[in-house]
């Protein structure tokens, strides 16, 4: 079994909006969701990666300034050259307590040395949610490709 891949932002001014109660904008969560699913992707598959897509992204909740967001990112699925990453943010209160406040579900391609798709080594799903996320990314796969 894989890890999880995480990281841990604090939301600062650049971050965010410039209303009353500052908000973290929406296109740096993005940001941050491309990057920690990327490093899953290539920690997952031992090469570069390049973003394919991100099919699924939810917001939750909002994130403020000056929380802490946790993001965690966790290989679901594998195609042939590609795989599918779940990324799921925080807000991590002082007590530790967090709230969801993202999903999202990205697309990767493993590139070889010369920028090329590789093949990808197989994820087989175990636990009863890892096969959920597998089916679900199965049907997303689908819808994406038309079939």
């Amino acid at each position: 079994m894989h890890e999880k891949t995480t990281s841990v932002q604090i939301v600062l001014p650049q971050h965010c909006n410039g209303y009353a109660k500052p908000r973290l904008f929406g296109g740096q969560m993005m940001a941050w969701i491309d990057v920690v699913g990327g490093v899953a992707a290539r920690r997952y598959t031992n090469s570069a990666v390049t973003t394919a897509c991100i099919d699924n992204l939810s917001f939750l909740a909002p994130a403020y300034l000056n929380d802490t967001v946790v993001l965690e990112a966790d290989v679901i699925w594998t195609g042939r050259t590609s795989l599918e990453v779940r990324v799921d943010s925080y807000v991590e209160r002082l007590d530790g307590r967090r709230e969801p406040v993202n999903r999202a579900y990205a697309v990767f391609v493993a590139l070889d040395e010369h920028d090329k798709p590789k093949p990808v080594p197989r994820y087989i799903p175990e636990t009863e949610e890892e096969i959920r996320e597998y089916a679900a990314a199965v049907t997303r796969r689908k819808q994406r490709v038309g079939n």
